[in-house]
């Protein structure tokens, strides 16, 4: 009589809220007393799709992706041939031709956003399962065996409005409402937390002072296709540095870009493009002739200067471009130089000047380091040396590094096709990660790779060609 009275009403909640059927059960109790419990699926289990509606989900899936790959094939060879220059022509399109290149970079851009994002929707869909029916029945028994009420239903931890997780460590009572016909747990449960438990959950709330919390970025997760936005068209421009400022200085804004061909012996031609548009067409709107030579493909530009290498020798220069003047030198104490610890490549990489959300960086090594990686951490203004690190990353061993939130990336080939990012150097907390992250050299030759921190994207130099990718950083 009992167990149909509880089984009725578990019915009439069941049919309140529009759930699924209950599971009904009954155990005896050590002390000779019988306990009827019953199982009402959560909300969780119940939006939990079937197998065969979540495989068909993924066959769709997937169809729907192989006709955006299919629709991206054909775009890319549209764009091919457009930005082709068959012979006797001018170097630079027509200008409706431009108009024609431009447009199907961006659709390009967008395909492969939505190609990213549907292979991010189907590791969710063949990753969801339900929680498992016969552990949440076992759980609700051992609660009964406990003392804890016998008329209750296992519930997991939701999402509350805000977003957050509520806590298991919590004190809750649940009291039935027929105002409200939702989910809910008919019990009362309460959780002793350990003091040091508490400690430690205040210290994590408190706001941290470390360099990547401060400047609100993660860890490198993941790098997408390059997408191709310039070409050099001679020698001089198979290896070289291309930039944009993330902290521009007037008069230049954000959409300024700089390009350096550096084959040659006597590298001093800096070339400056108004705009995006302006760096396609190829026609610079300014050339500065520096006063001292550039060593290799470690330039960068920031806060209105470009910091290089000179050639042949240790020393770093900042050269303000307003007033076109070298402003400061100074010697790397100790670091390489000429092809003594280069990158794979070679290309006189010795030493390569970075900039990411935390400021000005340069990585090079020394004798004292036997060929690893030195990080230091320089000061914009007079090129000072703040901080230095020292890695077990040989030099020689990868193709090109840069920094992203005060954490070093390096390349593990130049020219392979599927290249990977393979090491991280965290310098907050002087560790060493291996990574497996995917990089396309699409052209074979990758001799220049950077991080722009304003706009969240690596810039690269891969056989004459000017490529950017997209990234995505964990969540602080």
């Amino acid at each position: 009589m009992i167990a149909t009275s509880l089984l009725a009403l578990a019915s009439l909640i069941v049919e309140a809220t529009g759930q699924l059927s209950p599971t009904f059960s009954r155990t005896l109790s050590r002390d000779g007393r019988c306990i009827y419990s019953f199982t009402v699926p959560s909300p969780q289990e119940a939006s939990c799709s079937e197998a065969a509606e979540a495989l068909a989900a993924v066959r769709e899936l997937q169809t729907y992706r192989t006709a955006q790959q299919r629709a991206l094939e054909s775009l890319g060879e549209r764009l091919r041939l457009l930005e082709a220059n068959p012979p006797g022509e001018s170097l630079s399109p027509a200008p409706k031709q431009q108009g024609e290149v431009r447009r199907l970079q961006m659709e390009k851009l967008d395909l492969l956003r939505r190609l990213e994002n549907m292979k991010q929707e189907n590791i969710h869909l063949r990753a969801k399962q339900c929680p498992d029916s016969q552990q949440t029945l076992q759980d609700s028994h051992q609660g009964g065996r406990q003392g804890v009420s016998s008329l209750s239903s296992r519930q997991k931890t939701q999402p509350d409005r805000g977003g957050e997780s509520e806590s298991k460590d919590s004190f809750k009572i649940y009291n039935w409402s027929f105002e409200n016909p939702g989910y809910q747990e008919l019990k009362s449960e309460i959780t002793e937390i350990p003091a040091s438990r508490l400690i430690q959950r205040g210290d994590a709330d408190r706001p941290t002072t470390t360099l990547q919390q401060s400047s609100g970025c993660g860890m490198l997760e993941w790098v997408g296709e390059p997408v191709t936005f310039q070409k050099a068209d001679n020698i001089v421009g198979k290896y070289g540095v291309w930039m944009k400022d993330p902290e521009p200085a007037p008069p230049h804004n954000k959409e300024s870009i700089w390009r350096i061909n550096t084959v040659g012996t006597d590298i001093r031609q800096l070339y400056e493009y108004r705009d995006l548009d302006q760096f396609m067409r190829g026609y610079p709107n300014k050339v500065y002739m520096l006063p001292e030579p550039i060593e290799s493909t470690g330039s960068v530009i920031y806060r209105g200067s470009l910091y290089y290498q000179k050639r042949r020798s240790r020393t770093l220069l900042r050269y303000e471009m307003k007033t076109e003047t070298i402003l400061v030198r100074k010697d790397l104490p100790n670091a390489g130089y000429r092809g003594v610890y280069p990158y794979s490549w070679g290309g006189y990489t010795d030493i390569d000047l970075a900039v990411d959300e935390l400021g000005l960086w340069v990585t090079y090594s020394t004798n004292q380091a036997q060929g690893a990686i030195v990080i230091s951490k320089l000061d914009s203004n007079t090129l000072e040396t703040e901080q230095t690190w020292t890695t077990a990353i040989r030099r020689r061993s990868v193709a090109n590094s840069f920094m992203i939130c005060g954490t070093l990336y390096t390349l593990n080939s130049y020219s392979n096709h599927n290249a990977i990012i393979n090491f991280a150097y965290n310098t907050n907390t002087n560790s060493t990660k291996v990574l497996n992250i995917p990089f396309e050299n699409r052209y074979r030759y990758n001799s220049m790779t950077d991080y722009n921190p304003a706009e969240k994207k690596i810039l690269a130099w891969d056989n004459f060609n000017m490529v950017m990718y997209d990234i995505r950083l964990s969540k602080v």
